[in-house]
């Protein structure tokens, strides 16, 4: 079976003035189809730059990563985003919805970058399934936050991608609407049969993951129970 993704020798580094700030040192990972996955790490690890890099939002200094046999780096700018969009989906804390946009243009997002003029159909279907089918011409600014958390959830899913890539996606919920979603999205990972790469500091969600990782000096680990991270 061939890896859903595959990370080789990862390294990133930033600078701030004339300091040299070393984020991911060449890091390792494999994620096989379906598997879902949790990663662990003090703040400032470099678990949300993993992610941007995994999305291709971002370009590590060296090393590969390869998404279904795709090298991200030898994709233009254009077919990264078509890539992406048919592959990949995000789900941020910070829900990234366009205000403009009602409920059902924000999940049909993915799905126009792809050439798909009526979209409504799946996208109605993805709010459906996060339970939103009532709010489907509400903007963001009349949802609440998790309301507007499920409607990113539903946009991540609308394109049935193979990897679903989640940052802290319950980090700006209260605990009982973060639970929900959170029990949401492992739900219809498994259902969907598509990867997960989740990004958490709650190690009662890690645990719920076939594998967990930590971050910790620019490399992942197992993650040890018995130790802090």
């Amino acid at each position: 079976m061939n890896p859903l993704l595959q990370l080789k020798k990862i390294s990133k580094t930033y600078h701030q003035g004339s300091q040299r700030i070393e984020v991911l040192n060449c890091l390792d990972l494999t994620v096989q189809p379906n598997e879902l996955i949790s990663i662990l790490g003090q703040s400032g690890s470099g678990k949300s730059t993993l992610l941007s890099l995994l999305g291709g939002l971002d370009h590590p200094d060296m090393g590969t990563i390869e998404v279904k046999g795709k090298d991200l780096a030898r994709l233009t700018q254009d077919q990264l985003s078509l890539f992406r969009s048919k592959n990949l989906g995000i789900v941020f804390q910070q829900y990234h919805l366009m205000s403009n946009l009602t409920a059902l243009e924000n999940v049909g997002v993915p799905l126009e970058l792809q050439g798909v003029r009526d979209f409504s159909g799946p996208a109605r279907e993805a709010l459906g399934l996060v339970g939103l089918s009532h709010r489907l011409a509400h903007f963001p600014s009349q949802l609440s936050g998790g309301e507007c958390q499920r409607v990113a959830l539903a946009r991540a899913i609308v394109a049935k991608p193979s990897l679903i890539l989640a940052d802290e996606p319950s980090g700006n919920l209260d605990q009982k609407t973060g639970h929900e979603i959170m029990n949401l999205l492992f739900r219809l990972c498994r259902e969907r049969e598509q990867g997960l790469i989740l990004v958490t500091h709650n190690h009662e969600i890690a645990r719920q993951c076939d594998r967990t990782l930590l971050l910790s000096e620019g490399r992942l680990s197992p993650f040890d129970p018995s130790r802090s991270a």
